[in-house]
């Protein structure tokens, strides 16, 4: 019978990278974003909008363009904003140095998932890289999804970031559209005529 007390320190080491990496990632909950809870009751921070993004995909994976590894895209969003505990949020309406911006999120990836054993942090480091290249199909729908969570949350709070921002129907369609068709023309087609329903209103 095994004992599970035996000191095994290249275990013991590796569990401790672990915890080490899962006490780290506690800092999201801090990084605030601009987009608001839909009770408007105050900001959504980042752990908050990876979670939600996950249920997104598990939701709506049947909605994907093509097919999908619905665990690997949930994977990816509850990993994809990890580096903003380096790099902080910069949302897609604000205009920042984006190689500096890229810098500072390759970065943050180094050492953030190097926290952990080399063998699980290099996969997760992977995983974090094939979200932001968006060329597989599995990342290309989890980037889609990144996108519609934060229109549907302005729709539903009376313009959101939209109205801060000062952000028109056109840009709107520019800077969600193409993201969001590329994963799904369904989730796309349905959301568009609640775009124009909101900017006819106004």
């Amino acid at each position: 019978m095994p004992d599970f007390f035996e000191d095994n320190t290249a275990d013991q080491n590796a569990i401790e990278q672990q915890l080490d990496f899962l006490r780290e990632i506690d800092q999201l909950k801090s990084v605030i974003r601009k987009s608001p809870l839909i009770d408007q009751s105050r900001k959504e921070n980042s752990a908050e909008h990876s979670w939600h993004l996950a249920m997104y995909a598990l939701i709506l994976k049947d909605r994907s363009e093509n097919p999908i590894n619905v665990d690997r895209v949930i994977k990816m969003l509850l990993i994809h904003d990890i580096v903003e505990i380096d790099a902080g949020d910069h949302p897609i309406h604000e205009t920042t140095e984006n190689s500096l911006q890229e810098e500072a999120e390759l970065n943050a990836a180094e050492r953030i998932f190097g926290l952990l054993p080399t063998v699980q942090g290099e996969e997760l480091k992977a995983l974090w890289h094939e979200f932001e290249a968006a060329e597989s199909d599995d990342a290309v729908f989890a980037k889609s999804l990144d996108r519609l969570q934060p229109l549907i949350h302005n729709i539903a709070t009376d313009g959101g970031t939209w109205v801060e921002g000062n952000v028109s129907h056109e840009q709107v369609t520019q800077r969600y559209g193409s993201v969001i068709v590329a994963g799904s023309k369904a989730l796309w087609h349905h959301v568009k005529s609640l775009v124009a329903q909101y900017f006819q209103s106004k």
